[in-house]
């Protein structure tokens, strides 16, 4: 199967290192970001899972769930977590998918044999309230994911669901925003955004982020 933005993803019942998880069940009304994982005890993925484990508390701020997903079983999972908390200083403190049966791998597309020789690749997958693909990332198994970047895609996100702009490049929360082409109306622009814009080109218009 393959998703493709803005598609409603599917939901699956599958073991974890906290339990059975229906995941739709499990989300509820949450944003979720959902990132896999080739195998158990391998170098990078360690050092990623103790990084979500310290940001958890900013994913929590906007309103996501975390959750892993490794092809290993959940026992496994349990070993691994003591090695992450012990090597990345931290506790893991979100679930970790055992997908011993590609389950879950195969209904996200997570299975690339010419990439991994049929183990998970390394991807991310944001999720919205509804259920909905916002965002893929498939990352090398040799670099490091910038989880950093994916709360910055989140922020975005949220904010242009909720106002009539989108965030220009290298954005980041509290950065002047760009209003979307298709308001043009004088009264409804100044209704909308009362601290003004800039109107660098007819199409190009900057304004300070609305919900600051």
């Amino acid at each position: 199967m393959t998703l493709r933005l803005g598609d409603k993803v599917p939901d699956f019942t599958q073991d974890s290192s906290e339990g059975q998880i229906s995941f739709y069940d499990w989300a509820g009304d949450s944003w979720v970001v959902l990132f896999s994982h080739p195998a158990d005890f391998t170098p990078v993925c360690t050092t990623e899972l103790g990084a979500v484990a310290r940001l958890k508390p900013e994913f929590d701020k906007r309103g996501v769930k975390v959750i892993a997903l490794s092809v290993d079983d959940a026992e496994s999972h349990k070993g691994w977590v003591g090695d992450i908390n012990e090597t990345q200083k931290t506790t893991v403190n979100y679930p970790i998918l055992a997908d011993v049966d590609k389950k879950v791998s195969d209904l996200y597309d997570m299975i690339h044999p010419n990439s991994l020789n049929n183990l998970t690749i390394r991807s991310v997958f944001i999720i919205d309230s509804e259920k909905k693909l916002r965002l893929t990332f498939t990352y090398p198994a040799s670099t490091g994911r910038n989880f950093n970047e994916i709360l910055r895609v989140i922020d975005s996100l949220q904010l242009t669901d909720n106002h009539q702009v989108a965030t220009p490049v290298d954005w980041k929360d509290g950065d002047d925003c760009v209003i979307v082409p298709s308001l043009k109306d004088p009264e409804v622009l100044k209704e909308k955004f009362p601290k003004g814009y800039t109107e660098v080109k007819p199409y190009l218009r900057m304004t300070p982020q609305p919900n600051k």
